[in-house]
Formats: C-alpha cells, structure tokens, sequence
C-alpha cells in the first residue's frame, strides 16, 4: 500500500449549524404543507386571528394554493439538490 491510500481523505463532516440549517430546510416547507388548512374560509380565519386582517375567500383560496406551491417547489427543489451533491460525493470516492 502506497501512504497517500492512509492520508486521503474525503471532506470534512459538516458542522453543527450546517446540519441544523438543513434539517430546518426540510421542516419548515414539510411542516407548512402538512398544517395548511383544505378550506379557504379557515385559512381566512387563521389569518384573521393571527394578524386581525380579514380576507375575502377567493384571496384566501389564490394564498393556498400559492402556499401548497411554494412548498412542494421547495420540497422538489430540497430533493434535487439532495441528488445532485449525493451524486457529487459519490464520483469522489470512485478509484481512477
């Protein structure tokens, strides 16, 4: 065995803020589609609550579905990157 074989090393591990960064990138959007409420009217009135802001309906409905969108373009846009760097790492480790 020639030494550079047991001083190659991959990259280093990523920290602690890195990882929580990411596991908050899948949360938040997951979490968010996961509690958005089916009915325009009681999105209206969680948004009503939340800020004393009334909404009229058909704004409530273009709100949802412009939420339900931006999360699963989120979670689709998570899950690429995702392959992508898993493919990136793997042609790191592959022998010449």
């Amino acid at each position: 065995m020639s030494p550079c074989c047991h001083t190659r090393r991959g990259p280093d591990p990523p920290g602690t803020s890195v990882r929580l960064r990411g596991l908050l990138a899948w949360l938040l959007p997951g979490t968010l589609l996961a509690l958005t409420p089916k009915c325009p009217a009681c999105l209206a009135a969680y948004v009503a609550l939340a800020t004393g802001i009334g909404i009229s309906i058909p704004l409530a409905t273009g709100l949802r579905w412009t939420l339900v969108a931006a999360c699963v373009g989120s979670l689709i846009w998570l899950s690429l990157s995702g392959l992508r760097r898993t493919r990136g790492l793997r042609s790191l480790h592959t022998l010449p």
